[in-house]
C-alpha cells in the first residue's frame, strides 16, 4: 500500500540512547510516489552535535582497547541481524526512496557484503614486520585507529552508503557518527534499531538526523578524525576543503557522467537489457548510472532502435507495486530539474526519441514522476552529455572509431565509470588501458566493486587517497605507526 496510518516521530541514536533533537526546525520526510508524509524529525543544531562528538569520543578508548576479535563479533551479530530483517529494511527503503523494491532489496544486500568484509579485521589490520632492519634493529608498522569518524550520507544509497564505512570504522577500533541524508532519514533509524540491538557500547555508534548545519558542525568538531562523504562534485569539493582546513582525513565521492562504449562487434543481444538497466536503475539517480551511450561506426541506427524498444517496456510505479521496475525521482525539485535538462538538450539539437517528461501513473497522481529518456543524436559539446542529470535520461552519440570514444570519455571533468561492450580482447584491452575512470566495466554496465575490492573514483568523481571499501578503507581507518627497536645485548 502507498499510504500510511500514522506519521512517524524519528530520533537521534545518541550514546546508546533514542534523543529527539530539541531543535525548533522540523524537517517532513515524503513519499516520492504520493507526496504524503511519512516522518518528521528535528533539524539537530550545531551544538547538539558537538554534544553527539563528545559521547563518541569519550565512547573510543573503551572500544580501541577491545580485541579486534570481539569488536568483529558484534559485527557478525549485525549482519545477522541484517540477514533476518533484510524484507523489512528494504519496504522501508523503497517507501521514502521511491526506488523499486528488488533495488533496495539488493542495496541492502550489497551493505551486508561490506559488514563480511569488516568481520576480516584481525587480518587486514595487521601490520609488518622486518627483523635486522639495521644492524641490532627491528623495524615494523602496527596500526592503530584514529578516534571518532563521521559518514555524512546521501539521499540515494541510504542503506549501503553508511555500511561503506561504519563496519570497517568500528572494526579498526573507532567510533562511529552516522549524519543520515535529511530526505531519506528512515532507512537509518531502522538500521540503527538492528545496531543497538546488536549490542555494542554506548557512544560507539551514533545516528544524527538532521540538515548542513549538523554535517557542517562533524566537519569543525576536533574529535571527528575522518570524513566520508558521498554526493554531487559541488558539495564534495567543499566538504573537501572544510575537512582538510580542519585537519581531518577525507573521502569524498563526487558526482558523475559515466559512458559506454558499443563497438560493432557488440552481441546486442545481451547488451541491451543491461545498457537500460544501468540507465534507469534507481531511475539514474546514482553515481554509477549510465548517462551515455556511444555508438562506434555503424552500429548507431539498430542500437538506437533497440534502446528505444528496451526504454518504452520500463515498467514505472510505486515501489512496492508488483511488477515495478523503475520508480519516481526523489522530490518535485528533482523532477523540475531533470525536466529542464531535458528541455535544454532537445533546444541544443539533441532528438526526444523517447521524452519522460508529463508521465502519468494510475493511482499516483502527486508522485514525482519522470519517464525512462532517450535522447538522441547527442554530441560530447552538448550540456546533456557533459553535464551531470541524475535522472533517467540516457544520451546516445555517434564515434568514427573506439579512438574517438575513448576521447570524448577522457575529455569529461569527471572519471567515475566507463564501459564498453565488444567481443574483441584487444579493443577491451585498449579501453581498459587508456580511458581514465576508477571503474571499468568490460561488457557490464554498472562495475559495482564487490565489498572487498575498492570503489574507484577519478578527476571530479572523487577526492582524497583512499576509497571506500576493502583493503582501502581498512587504512582510511587506521593509522600505521612505525617502531625502530633496538634492545642492549
Amino acid at each position: 500500500m502507498a499510504t500510511t496510518t500514522s506519521v512517524q516521530a524519528l530520533k537521534n541514536y545518541v550514546d546508546g540512547r533514542w534523543t529527539a533533537s530539541a531543535s525548533s526546525e522540523t524537517i517532513e520526510v515524503r513519499n516520492p510516489a504520493t507526496d504524503e508524509v511519512l516522518a518528521t524529525y528535528g533539524a539537530t543544531t550545531a551544538a547538539e552535535t558537538d554534544q553527539i562528538a563528545v559521547a563518541a569520543e569519550a565512547a573510543w578508548l573503551r572500544w580501541r582497547a577491545t580485541p579486534p576479535l570481539a569488536r568483529a563479533r558484534v559485527l557478525m551479530k549485525l549482519k545477522n541481524l541484517f540477514d533476518a530483517r533484510q524484507d523489512e529494511l528494504a519496504h522501508v527503503l523503497a517507501l521514502e526512496h521511491g526506488k523499486a523494491y528488488r533495488e533496495a532489496y539488493l542495496e541492502i544486500e550489497r551493505g551486508i557484503e561490506n559488514i563480511e568484509v569488516a568481520c576480516g579485521v584481525t587480518t587486514l589490520m595487521q601490520g609488518d614486520l622486518l627483523e635486522d632492519a639495521a644492524e641490532g634493529i627491528d623495524e615494523y608498522t602496527i596500526r592503530q585507529p584514529l578516534g571518532v569518524s563521521a559518514c555524512l550520507s546521501p539521499f540515494n544509497f541510504p542503506a549501503m552508503i553508511p555500511l561503506w564505512s561504519l563496519p570497517y570504522a568500528l572494526a579498526c577500533g573507532n567510533t562511529m557518527i552516522v549524519k543520515a541524508s535529511p530526505r531519506v532519514p528512515m532507512t537509518a533509524v531502522k538500521m540503527f534499531e538492528l545496531i543497538d540491538e546488536a549490542g555494542f557500547p554506548p557512544g560507539v555508534v551514533n545516528l544524527v538526523l538532521g540538515a548542513g548545519e549538523a554535517g557542517e558542525a562533524l566537519i569543525a568538531h576536533p574529535a571527528v578524525k575522518t570524513i566520508s562523504f558521498v554526493g554531487s562534485t559541488r558539495v564534495g569539493k567543499a566538504v573537501y576543503r572544510q575537512a582538510a582546513e580542519h585537519g581531518k582525513r577525507v573521502q569524498v565521492a563526487a558526482g558523475a557522467k559515466n559512458f559506454a562504449v558499443v563497438m560493432p562487434d557488440a552481441d546486442l543481444d545481451a547488451a541491451i537489457g543491461n545498457l537500460i538497466a544501468s540507465a534507469m536503475g534507481c531511475s539514474g539517480q546514482r553515481c554509477l548510472a549510465l548517462a551515455g551511450v556511444i555508438a562506434v561506426d555503424e552500429i548507431y541506427n539498430e542500437l538506437h532502435d533497440r534502446l528505444l524498444g528496451a526504454a518504452r517496456a520500463v515498467k514505472v510505479g510505486f515501489a512496492l507495486d508488483e511488477g515495478v521496475e523503475m520508480g519516481p525521482v526523489i522530490s518535485g525539485a528533482a523532477q523540475q530539474r531533470i525536466e529542464g535538462c531535458i528541455e535544454q538538450g532537445i533546444s541544443q539539437g539533441a532528438k526526444a526519441s523517447l521524452d519522460g517528461r508529463g508521465l502519468r501513473v494510475d493511482g499516483y497522481p502527486n508522485g514525482y514522476w519522470v519517464g525512462p529518456t532517450l535522447l538522441g543524436d547527442c554530441t560530447p559539446a552538448m550540456e546533456v552529455t557533459t553535464q551531470e542529470i541524475f535522472g533517467p535520461v540516457l544520451c546516445l552519440l555517434r564515434a568514427a572509431s573506439l579512438d574517438e570514444a575513448i576521447a570524448t570519455i577522457n575529455d569529461s571533468s569527471y572519471g567515475n565509470a566507463a564501459a564498453i561492450y565488444t567481443r574483441s580482447g584487444k579493443a577491451a584491452r585498449q579501453f581498459r588501458y587508456e580511458v581514465s575512470a576508477g571503474n571499468i566495466g568490460i561488457n557490464v554496465g554498472v562495475a559495482a566493486p564487490m565489498a572487498y575490492f575498492p570503489f574507484g573514483g577519478a578527476k571530479d568523481s572523487f577526492f582524497g587517497s583512499l576509497h571506500a571499501q576493502g583493503k582501502d578503507a581498512f587504512r582510511f581507518f587506521s593509522n600505521a605507526k612505525v617502531c625502530v627497536e633496538r634492545w642492549p645485548s
